[in-house]
């Protein structure tokens, strides 16, 4: 036996568990299966279940979960913390995994069984949870991004409202108060961003440096740190480029030779943050930065 694997499928109340191995001849079998209460007390008596079925420990076990919203998020940091190797997989990752299997049915437990079978086959990254700094620099950041999108939706329906055939003064007034209570709102936000920022003295010392950039302010720089851990995880730019889908995908085959792009297959957070700031560097020539946007459009022709 090579390996054991646990695959988690988590949901809001509940969660549903599948133990398998693969041994020598990449045959990977079910070995057991149950569903706990995605609670502490679910958590629990989850540990227990697979220490009781991890029968040989000297034989690694790696526990497989796919990226829910927030709800696998109490479960991972409870597995992580009792010294589990966790790896949280992207939905899009796991859903073309189990599209590749060829289930034509699909429920929590298929779902499962196919996890715990990624989870032995492939060789995945391990997780490892955000820290209390960084967790909520993200959700205040987010929170500001949440706030900017009904921003722009609200004076969105406040222009079709004034140059409707006929105007609702009453319509008008609410979305206008709505718009200078959200207002207020980012002002406050922005404000418990920078504070926390200077809680921590040497992040706030790299986040003005790099508010130094021409167009680069606090706020963009916080959404950097917090969606990426403080680049913990990564190792080179490369690394950072991929994660933030600035990766260049080839389209090429045979005679065809389409148009390069970038694959847009990371964290988009980021991209919207670094766009105004990417365009302001070239609009006002702010170099290095500039030279690399000259080099790249005379060598594709593409902006």
């Amino acid at each position: 036996m090579l390996k054991y694997s646990v695959g988690l499928d988590i949901s809001s109340k509940s969660i549903n568990g599948c133990l398998s191995t693969i041994d020598n001849g990449q045959k990977v079998t079910v070995k057991t299966t149950h569903t706990f209460a995605n609670s502490k007390a679910g958590f629990k008596s989850m540990d227990t279940w697979i220490r009781k079925n991890w029968k040989d420990q000297s034989i690694p076990l790696v526990i497989c979960m796919e990226a829910t919203g927030n709800y696998h998020e109490s479960c991972s940091l409870y597995l992580f913390e009792k010294g589990y190797s966790v790896s949280v997989v992207l939905p899009n990752k796991a859903k073309n995994y189990l599209r590749s299997l060829g289930n034509k049915s699909k429920n929590d437990s298929i779902d499962a069984k196919g996890l715990a079978q990624m989870g032995a086959e492939q060789c995945l990254s391990i997780w490892s949870p955000f820290g209390r700094f960084f967790y909520e620099l993200r959700s205040l950041t987010r929170h500001h991004q949440s706030l900017q999108e009904q921003k722009t939706s609200s004076k969105n329906q406040l222009h079709a409202i004034k140059n409707g055939m006929y105007s609702s003064k009453a319509v008008e007034k609410q979305l206008e108060s709505m718009i200078k209570l959200i207002d207020k709102q980012l002002e406050q936000l922005e404000i418990a961003i920078k504070n926390l920022l200077q809680t921590e003295k040497e992040v706030w010392e790299k986040v003005c440096n790099i508010c130094m950039i021409k167009g680069v302010g606090v706020l963009t720089t916080a959404i950097l740190l917090a969606e990426t851990n403080g680049f913990e995880l990564f190792e080179n730019s490369k690394q950072l480029v991929s994660y933030s889908g600035y990766d260049v995908i080839e389209n090429q085959s045979g005679k065809h030779n389409g148009k390069t792009k970038i694959s847009k297959k990371g964290n988009s957070r980021i991209r919207r943050a670094m766009f105004m700031p990417a365009f302001q560097a070239v609009t006002y020539q702010v170099k290095p930065f500039c030279n690399l946007f000259d080099r790249t459009f005379e060598k594709h022709g593409l902006k």
